[in-house]
């Protein structure tokens, strides 16, 4: 079993060399790196290209760059990371083991790299993810290609595709939680507050729950409409 890492990103130029030397250590076990890049007006795709194995370009779009990146991974397991996340260093060793063992998909737990301060958030997401079956895209997504493909891949909307496939997979199998941690920046709950964004993080949920147009979701989020879902979540 081959594991592909998908990675979407844009205008990353400042923090794409060392998301990709960190996976240095799994491409050397024969885990292949794509990085989808939604258009970046920097030097994102330059600094990349010595560091993954394909970086090409995609339809602006979290989601269209993961759909993207996933049609062109040559891998039977994919992984979907965010730029700002890091893998424990046995994480693709875990991941196959885990799809080996007959789950179909699943994720890790997360933290948070602003230390203790952050620890009960990072707790409270992890609970929840297991208890409720749906994952983030920060907690590095990982599944058979074969289960993404039978729940339809990521629809093209603009916020809250990583929790639109949870529910698709969910239909398949429970997802399995692995405890080990990837780290993700906490950088815009430091800009925005962390209770502010707790409550926005929540108000998003409840909206998508009950129907509201995620474009419309996107833009309460932060994202001007020709720059919604990022490589930032």
């Amino acid at each position: 079993m081959i594991l592909s890492i998908i990675m979407p990103v844009l205008n990353e130029a400042d923090t794409i060399e060392a998301a990709l030397r960190a996976l240095a250590p799994l491409r050397a076990r024969g885990v292949e790196v794509i990085v989808a890049d939604g258009g970046s007006s920097d030097d994102t795709p330059a600094l990349a290209r010595p560091l993954a194995d394909r970086v090409f370009a995609a339809p602006r779009g979290r989601a269209m760059q993961m759909t993207t990146g996933a049609a062109a991974a040559s891998g039977d397991a994919l992984m979907f990371l965010h730029a700002d996340t890091r893998l424990p260093e046995d994480a693709d060793l875990l991941v196959l083991d885990a799809l080996r063992a007959g789950h179909r998909w699943g994720r890790f737990d997360v933290r948070f790299d602003a230390g203790e301060s952050f620890a009960l958030i990072a707790w409270m997401m992890n609970l929840r993810s297991c208890l409720t079956g749906i994952a983030t895209g920060d907690q590095a997504m990982f599944m058979t290609r074969d289960a993404f493909a039978r729940a339809g891949g990521f629809p093209p909307i603009a916020l809250m595709e990583d929790i639109a496939l949870s529910a698709r997979l969910k239909r398949l199998a429970r997802p399995v939680c692995l405890h080990a941690r990837v780290t993700t920046a906490a950088r815009r709950w430091r800009q925005h507050g962390t209770l502010r964004t707790v409550l926005l993080m929540w108000r998003l949920r409840l909206g998508y729950f009950f129907g509201a147009d995620p474009t419309k979701l996107a833009q309460r989020y932060g994202y001007a409409p020709t720059k919604f879902n990022d490589s930032k979540s």
